[in-house]
């Protein structure tokens, strides 16, 4: 199980959904919060900007950033909750949830793609993360296409709420 929210309901969802895991992606000029009863090995805290170009004033999602996506999700053994957040739960975060959903899902982009549509109207997942990771896992841009076929997000304000995304392994 994927959840998926905003900086200012992470202690909420901690208490809600108990994760095993945490994913914090901030920006470098904030930190990651501390979560309770998480380990640091459990914890992945990234710092990079919601962009989706590189610029001289921020700093962009890289292939670094995404391969430790990439590698904590793969530790992670699925049957416990993972919690991913950035700032709004909109952007940075919802891709993270996407990128380790689909280590799982592999030909089934579309459908992850839809239900994060499906259960987060306000999900807006950042494109240059989302790219980095279609080229990383060879999808041969399924995982980007997905993402651009869920259409425009429906913005919420500040924050969205605690969102469940998960499709289960990949059905052979």
């Amino acid at each position: 199980m994927i959840y998926i929210c905003g900086l200012y309901g992470v202690a909420e969802a901690v208490a809600q959904v108990q994760p095993s895991h945490v994913i914090s992606i901030t920006d470098p000029e904030t930190p990651a919060p501390r979560v309770p009863g998480i380990s640091l090995a459990r914890h992945l805290k990234l710092e990079f900007h919601d962009v989706a170009e590189p610029h001289t004033m921020w700093v962009a999602p890289d292939n670094e950033h995404i391969w430790q996506i990439i590698a904590f999700g793969a530790e992670w053994n699925g049957a416990s909750p993972l919690l991913a957040h950035c700032h709004a739960g909109a952007s940075r975060s919802t891709a993270a949830a996407v990128i380790v959903a689909s280590l799982a899902a592999e030909g089934r982009e579309q459908e992850l793609a839809l239900l994060l549509r499906a259960r987060a109207p306000h999900a807006d997942p950042n494109r240059r993360m989302i790219a980095l990771a279609d080229a990383l896992l060879g999808r041969g841009g399924r995982l980007s296409a997905a993402v651009e076929a869920m259409g425009p997000a429906i913005p919420l304000g500040n924050a969205g709420p605690l969102v469940h995304l998960w499709l289960g392994p990949s059905r052979q």
